[in-house]
């Protein structure tokens, strides 16, 4: 497999065990702590058309202030909610994996199987 990025949080076990299965099989991923490096829009825009998702789909709230936001409630737009998530990179949840099978938010860490393996 040749391009594989983890965003990744250190601090988060989901995202260490998604980062130990990646090596386990044998991959070594470009590793960006998004916590770190932030976000821009181009990129959320392209993790979200390669997950084929919303931006509702990947947006923290546990240990956010999404709510306090606004940010859950209907009808926000996936461009407000980019915004935020440019401003403050915690909104995105996590680990987001992306190969050249796709992207997909790794929450259990076994979902990147998927992106790895021949069906």
């Amino acid at each position: 497999m040749n391009d594989v990025t983890i965003y990744h949080n250190p601090n988060c076990g989901t995202s260490r065990n998604t980062l130990a299965l990646l090596r386990e099989k044998g991959v070594e991923p470009t590793v960006v702590e998004y916590l770190k490096a932030g976000w821009t829009r181009e990129q959320l825009k392209d993790i979200l058309d390669r997950m084929g998702a919303g931006a509702h789909d990947i947006l923290r709230v546990r240990g956010t202030n999404a709510e306090e936001l606004g940010l859950t409630a209907p009808g926000v737009s996936d461009d407000a909610i980019i915004a935020a998530m440019i401003i403050e990179p915690v909104l995105v949840n996590r680990p987001i994996v992306v190969t050249d099978k796709g992207a997909a938010l790794c929450r259990p860490a076994e979902l990147v199987l998927g992106l790895i393996q021949d069906p």
